[in-house]
């Protein structure tokens, strides 16, 4: 299991082989036979990838049908045009990802010009393919809140209590900025005992919202090299649809308060408050984990309390922010 994960942590070019076949886009059939003949054919080759005339993949051809269409015919009116490729630079995990979504039996590996630079089959995944997402999935929860089971599993007392404690202090300075942001508003709170009832409900979709997007975030750069574009298309993306989220929870929660405390300026403090409560949190679960990763720091360990302690801190500055402004 060991060796399956450091496998899904190295880049796809590691694990690429070269025993592949290019033909060229503007041969025929039997012109493409002959040259294979000539060359000769390796044992890993499952597929022909059809190049232009600067080498770059614009095509790939399944042997059964090379071997079925008439010898005339071109290979640019035969060969499969949409293809699926994965960056010479991405993880190994994003293969894993790919072979289970698309059940090819292999996939090229490309350059920034679209050339092969080697293929991946998915006999190199096959056996470990389980393994990996069992531990994934086994660490996802411990590593969130700020510990690897690995680090625990043997580990005495006190290096239990060295792994875990650094983490809890970023709860313990969030919890007492938090505090001390309800005593600033105090006098707003007074003004309506009301908002005090939904404080908890509020932090909580916080919470919900920053983990669920900070986990989608983590193991998403597994299989990504994230740039600014990157960044900023998963972050329009994310906003979107949490602004999505926070308006169809802030509706149902506003209804009940204006059922029951038959106020509107609650309902509209709560209401407003949970939707900004939201797409703030979905921010932090993305950026959070995105600087971390660019930082080159362990961003499993460090994204969960670090991402809930601003969280937590950003919601209760909206929420208190928002009463002020409207009572």
């Amino acid at each position: 299991m060991k060796s399956d994960a450091r496998k899904s942590e190295r880049r796809i070019v590691e694990l690429a082989h070269k025993d592949y076949c290019t033909l060229r886009h503007d041969e025929t059939v039997g012109q493409a036979l002959d040259s294979i003949r000539a060359r000769g054919l390796g044992k890993q080759i499952a597929y022909f990838y059809v190049v232009d005339e600067k080498d770059a993949l614009s095509g790939v051809i399944p042997t059964r049908l090379l071997l079925t269409e008439p010898l005339e015919r071109p290979l640019s009116k035969i060969m499969i045009k949409n293809i699926v490729t994965i960056d010479k630079d991405a993880a190994a995990l994003k293969a894993c990802e790919l072979f289970a979504a698309h059940k090819f039996l292999s996939i090229p590996v490309v350059d920034e010009q679209k050339r092969i630079v080697g293929v991946v089959d998915v006999s190199t995944f096959a056996n470990s393919e389980l393994d990996i997402n069992n531990q994934k999935h086994m660490n996802e929860l411990f590593e969130a809140i700020g510990f690897r089971v690995s680090e625990l599993r043997e580990a005495s007392a006190l290096k239990a209590f060295c792994f875990r404690f650094p983490w809890l202090l970023s709860t313990i300075a969030g919890g007492t900025i938090c505090a001390l942001l309800a005593g600033v508003f105090e006098a707003t709170l007074e003004q309506s005992l009301a908002l005090a009832f939904f404080l908890t409900l509020i932090l909580g979709l916080g919470e919900s919202v920053s983990i669920q997007t900070m986990t989608v975030t983590i193991q998403s750069l597994h299989a990504a090299n994230p740039t600014l574009k990157w960044y900023l298309r998963q972050l329009l993306r994310e906003i979107g649809s949490v602004f999505l989220l926070g308006a169809a929870c802030g509706a149902i929660v506003g209804a009940f308060v204006f059922l029951w405390l038959k106020t509107e300026t609650v309902t509209k403090i709560i209401s407003v408050s949970i939707v900004m409560t939201l797409c703030m949190a979905a921010f932090y679960g993305l950026s959070v984990p995105s600087l971390l990763h660019k930082m080159k720091l362990d961003l499993k360990i460090a994204a969960g309390p670090v991402t809930l302690a601003l969280t937590d801190i950003t919601t209760l500055l909206c929420y208190f922010s928002v009463a002020a402004w409207l009572l």
